[in-house]
């Protein structure tokens, strides 16, 4: 079964593109320490990754988040567009304290070349510079290698190997793009491939142009790869669940996460998110922030672990009883 690319009709994003994608810009550029512990044990470290744009390099913004012990894999995790990485840092730091090493870059939301991380022209040539970089991790040698040393010795952890398990986790727009680069793995880089453990979605969202997701998600379905997503429900800030629709109509599958039933598209920035997604998108509430990021970082370590959750899947104590509260709806594929 093809699917279709559903168009989003996001007057706020639609108008207001160029002043956000100004605010990421100026995110992405703002410095930021060289390293940063929380209690948790946590270390946050900033630099930059180089990514390819037509026939220049870009030194992009890097958040690498370290746990305490030995990473159990590493999460690429994307954000939206008119976003930067310091508005995930909320749930980069939870994932990082469930045992992953995170990777959290900054991509453009506005560039003359279309190096997007949403599609508002054809950004695709860029995403398969990013695929690249994941393509690629094996080699320490290579771009998304030398910005993890670099990383690693700023953390004090000097000797940490690159965990060769991934799980790719992409809010929003970002949600798309993390899609569209497994996809591209699978097609161009088969033992990168085979070592992308699952998705992990958080309310996903189309482009406002191309069929990326479709094309990411028809691939896809032909794997065994987990894919799961955590949604808020239809309204103008996801462009009425655009990419949850996508997703559900693509991918036939029993189980394909979980809707939040009074969520709002900044649940996945949580505590780190700001005036710029609220005032738009609705602010969230902490119950649903907890909840996102449980599920996310359960389902994410069965993705590395070749595990199931039975708690955390429907039937299972827990999941049946955040369904028998009305917190979460089940997506399934159609």
């Amino acid at each position: 079964m093809t699917g279709t690319s559903h168009r989003r009709t996001l007057f706020p994003r639609t108008f207001l593109a160029a002043a956000l994608a100004a605010v990421a810009t100026l995110a992405a550029v703002s410095p930021a320490p060289a390293a940063e512990q929380a209690s948790t044990g946590v270390v946050k470290v900033s630099n930059t990754v180089d990514v390819r744009c037509a026939f220049l390099i870009y030194k992009r913004s890097g958040d690498w988040y370290f746990p305490a012990g030995a990473p159990k894999g590493t999460v690429w995790l994307q954000h939206g567009f008119s976003r930067a990485n310091d508005h995930l840092e909320d749930v980069a730091r939870r994932y990082a304290a469930a045992g992953f090493l995170v990777f959290a870059p900054t991509l453009p939301s506005s560039d003359i070349f279309g190096c997007t991380v949403s599609n508002i022209g054809n950004n695709t040539a860029f995403l398969n510079n990013v695929a690249d970089l994941f393509g690629k991790a094996a080699d320490p040698n290579d771009k998304l290698g030398r910005s993890f040393a670099d990383a690693a010795a700023k953390a004090g952890r000097p000797g940490l190997q690159l965990p060769a398990k991934f799980v790719f986790s992409g809010h929003s727009a970002g949600g798309e793009a993390v899609s569209y680069v497994a996809n591209r793995l699978r097609t161009q880089y088969p033992a990168a491939f085979a070592r992308l453990s699952g998705l992990v979605l958080l309310d996903p969202v189309n482009s406002f142009v191309g069929l990326n997701m479709a094309t990411a998600f028809n691939g896809l379905n032909t794997t065994n790869l987990p894919i799961h997503a955590i949604s808020s429900p239809p309204y103008a800030a996801n462009g009425q669940a655009s990419g949850t629709v996508e997703l559900t109509t693509d991918v036939h599958r029993d189980f394909l996460g979980v809707r939040l039933t009074t969520g709002s598209h900044c649940d996945a920035e949580g505590a780190s998110t700001d005036s710029l997604c609220t005032v738009l998108n609705g602010a969230p509430q902490d119950a649903n922030v907890a909840v996102l990021q449980e599920l996310a970082t359960t389902w994410a370590t069965d993705d590395v672990n070749g595990t199931v959750t039975a708690t955390h899947r429907p039937g299972g104590s827990r999941y049946e009883s955040l369904r028998g509260a009305g917190t979460i709806q089940t997506l399934s594929g159609s």
